[in-house]
């Protein structure tokens, strides 16, 4: 007689589901598991063998034999404990079989049967929403799971506990939501001294997901300027919250089962090697810009991360997802991130400053900004330049709206692009139209057209660029409450992508 539970291997975000067979047999005692499992799940076997002893349940003097069906899947977690111990158990008619076939489950045991909470319960719960079952798994991660309301999800804090809950002794309630984390003291623009054009370019990306670069010398407010992005970005809507969420489950980033609902902002170091930004490694996990999904990915000192890994955003910022292959996996994460990236202008940082001038100009800033390719840097959409503040400007009183202010103005334009595209997939924010889509929102008037051609024959616009320039006019419209582009929004999109439009 075979016994069956049910748990998932990861696969990206998505949870393949995964049946564990277990058939005790006559023959020589032997303990086995079978159906291409890693290491983690090879040592399964001698934690369950402690914890049912811990229990007092003696395995029989039999050959006992875990299949993990489909055998094509590379299985890899500590999470396989407790399907596999749930299956043993019913198998040695200890709980119901009916029971944990009805239920998809996963957790770590530890040797005294305690469950010990693991990553990707969110996938999980979603994995077994759609197949219709229950989800068992440690308490810890009860909260998180639980988010997903199409399934009743069961936390417990020992295999005891389970056992007496499937026996019908002690049956466990059912686990509740964790809380909705809002992060607070949100740091407000107005603590930057002037830096006003900057600022309206802060406002314009967040409005349309723009991905922006800043350039300007040392000590200038371009981290400053980035860090209070999020103060101004709309909080994110339950599906959004439900697909970061879903990535930052696998990396083991949700505190206690709390969901945020406000938007990521990642900021890697400049030393971070290629798996750690694009994802990878040996589990193939998610990197920074998965992360980032639906947030912002802030890039200081842009020109001093490796070549390598500057090349390998290239891809993900145009599709919104990015596949990490590697040889043992082959997995796909969302990535639809806003970029914001700060530079100095030199290997000194100097090289606009009059009084400190760069020897080796106009070589050095060449060579420093050269680092950057010109089909990377054709991708942003905002290009600003943020000019040193003297210190006699740091005493005088803040200027510009607040961060609050400029939130309300970007949250309305959000809702607009979001009636715009309506229920379209795979158009949220107007930096994701294109095609016939962007020329039916983005389609300026007769003065504009003229104004965005010279640009573009003067130039020498790409294709790519002359999208990109309609998809900001058409940001700023939305900032400004008007239906339709005209010049003056576009001459403004096109000063921030090149210098010397005044000559036109």
């Amino acid at each position: 007689m075979i016994a069956r539970a049910y748990t998932v291997a990861f696969e990206g975000v998505e949870a393949r589901q995964v049946e564990v067979q277990c058939a005790i047999t006559p023959g020589m005692p032997a303990f086995s598991v079978v159906g291409l499992p890693d290491k983690a799940v090879s040592e399964a076997r001698d934690r369950v063998r402690t914890a049912l002893s811990s229990m007092a349940i003696a395995l029989p003097s039999k050959r006992i034999t875990i299949n993990l069906s489909p055998a094509n899947i590379l299985k890899e977690g500590s999470h396989f404990d407790l399907p596999i111990a749930l299956c043993l158990l019913a198998a040695l008619e200890i709980i119901p079989k009916d029971a944990i076939e009805g239920t998809t489950s996963l957790g770590e045991l530890s040797l005294d049967g305690t469950l010990v909470p693991v990553l990707g319960a969110l996938p999980a719960a979603m994995a077994a929403a759609q197949e219709e079952r229950a989800l068992l798994c440690p308490k810890a991660s009860g909260a998180e799971a639980a988010w997903v309301e199409a399934v009743q999800v069961i936390g417990a804090g020992s295999l005891a506990e389970i056992v007496r809950h499937y026996t019908g002794q002690s049956p466990l309630p059912p686990s509740k939501p964790g809380e909705v984390v809002n992060q607070t003291g949100a740091r407000d623009l107005r603590d930057v001294k002037g830096q006003e054009r900057a600022k309206r370019a802060l406002e314009i990306a967040a409005a349309g997901r723009h991905h922006l670069m800043m350039v300007g010398t040392p000590g200038s407010g371009k981290s400053m300027l980035a860090a209070r992005l999020p103060g101004i970005l709309p909080p994110l809507s339950p599906a959004e919250a439900l697909e970061t969420s879903m990535i930052h489950s696998l990396a083991g980033l949700l505190d206690e089962g709390g969901i945020s609902r406000t938007r990521p902002f990642r900021e890697p170091h400049h030393t971070a090697s290629m798996a750690a930004i694009v994802g990878g490694g040996r589990r193939a996990s998610p990197g920074e810009i998965s992360l980032a999904h639906n947030g912002v990915l802030f890039m200081d000192e842009f020109p001093e991360y490796a070549r390598p890994v500057l090349e390998t955003l290239r891809q993900p910022i145009e599709t919104g997802e990015v596949v990490v292959a590697r040889a043992n996996a082959h997995v796909k994460y969302p990535c639809r991130f806003m970029l914001v990236a700060a530079a100095n202008p030199c290997k000194c940082g100097y090289l606009s400053d009059p009084a400190r001038a760069c020897t080796r100009a106009p070589i050095c800033g060449e060579d420093y900004l050269g680092r950057i390719s010109g089909p990377l840097m054709d991708r942003f959409d905002l290009r600003v330049e943020v000019p040193p503040v003297s210190f006699t400007d740091l005493d005088l009183p803040a200027s510009g709206d607040s961060s609050s202010t400029v939130a309300g103005r970007v949250e309305q334009a959000r809702a607009v692009q979001t009636a715009r595209f309506g229920d379209r997939s795979n158009m949220r924010q107007n930096a994701d139209a294109e095609g016939e889509a962007l020329e039916e929102i983005a389609s300026p008037d007769a003065a504009g057209r003229d104004l965005i051609n010279r640009v573009a024959e003067r130039f020498g616009l790409s294709a790519r660029g002359y999208h990109r320039v309609l998809r900001v006019a058409r940001t700023i419209a939305d900032l400004e409450g008007a239906e339709d582009v005209r010049q003056p929004h576009v001459a403004e999109a096109v000063s921030y992508r090149l210098s010397g439009v005044k000559e036109l």
